[in-house]
């Protein structure tokens, strides 16, 4: 090949984007996400409380790593999410041999055009699921930092804008050490929650053994939203008020990680930020236009324990319920503002 294509700086524009919707009231959202968890629920039993932090995942527009055992509904819980919410879904199976190109997309040189084209990875999806994020190499694991922080691509000097909105859906299984690299700090501390599904109860499970059968649920699960509704919760999510005494709350909490004998890293800026952010959600998705200390207590654990570590760890023998039992007895120590 004797020519040699120069790649424009900035992307061509993407398809416009849906017209968000009429900024919703609180009440409004949490009629509407009290549609979508019943929804979700029809396939994913049992696990209200995990869905719901999902969705305050999606309104607060973060990312979400679901750390559990295999076989207890990570991935159907991904798809359910998706499913319910409108959004257009992509998974990609990681494997050892993932290269950044399998995920991002690549450049490819048409003759008949004579240029290079960019075809898009799976990452160009509303709702992206990344099924056992940490078996593959930290050399591809880091082709999602830019992604998860900015929403955007950048391939040989032009960047590509991903979908909005854009939610990354990470799993991994925590157990199995063998052909596993660890996730680094840098890349845990973008993820907005770490969150477990966990067994459901005898009785739930057994009805879903009784009710199963050749039928699979997901295939009845019908949106109830849509990308340009999802777009303007977000955004009425930002305008939730945060008093002053619960913003200072918040900080002790995270104050407290930084100085507790228990830990040798404490929260960064950047999840106080995420914390906050994620109480904001809580509080809408609860149908309530101010954040109460309980919504900041409700997301603490998910959304600080997988940003700090326990003294005397290194970050990849990390014990989540470690990590969570300091962060429980900190709450507990941690004086509530008067209501």
């Amino acid at each position: 090949m004797t020519d040699v294509i120069t790649l424009r700086k900035t992307a061509p524009s993407r398809d416009e984007p849906p017209e968000p919707a009429r900024m919703p009231t609180p009440a409004e959202v949490g009629r509407r996400l009290r549609q979508v968890t019943d929804a979700i629920g029809t396939v994913v039993r049992g696990k209200d409380d995990v869905v719901r932090l999902m969705l305050a995942g999606v309104l607060a527009r973060g990312h979400m790593l679901v750390e559990d055992v295999p076989g207890v509904g990570k991935t159907t819980l991904a798809q359910a999410l998706a499913r319910a919410l409108g959004l257009g879904f992509s998974r990609i199976q990681v494997t050892s041999d993932l290269l950044p190109s399998d995920v991002l997309g690549v450049n490819v040189f048409d003759r008949e055009s004579n240029r290079f084209e960019f075809r898009k990875g799976p990452v160009f999806a509303n709702v992206v699921l990344a099924d056992e994020v940490n078996r593959t190499t930290p050399r591809t694991q880091s082709a999602l930092l830019e992604a998860m922080s900015e929403s955007q691509v950048s391939l040989d000097g032009t960047t590509w804008p991903l979908p909005s909105p854009f939610v990354l859906v990470a799993t991994q299984n925590p157990r199995e050490h063998a052909g596993t690299y660890p996730l680094p700090e840098s890349q845990l501390d973008r993820f907005l929650f770490r969150l477990s599904v966990g067994y459901p109860s005898p009785q739930t499970e057994r009805a879903i053994l009784l009710a199963r059968g050749d039928h699979e649920p997901l295939a009845d699960l019908a949106a109830v939203t849509d990308p340009a509704e999802i777009q303007a919760m977000q955004a009425a999510a930002t305008h939730v008020h945060v008093d002053a005494s619960v913003a200072d709350y918040a900080m002790r909490i995270v104050e407290g990680t930084r100085t507790s004998p228990l830990l040798s890293l404490g929260v960064s800026t950047r999840g106080a930020l995420l914390f906050l952010r994620a109480a904001q959600a809580r509080a809408l998705l609860e149908g309530r236009a101010f954040v109460l200390p309980d919504d900041v207590k409700a997301v603490a654990v998910p959304a600080l324990a997988h940003r700090v570590i326990p003294a005397g760890r290194e970050a990849e023998e990390m014990d989540r319920r470690e990590s969570a039992r300091v962060l429980e007895d900190l709450l507990e120590r941690t004086p509530v503002p008067d209501a």
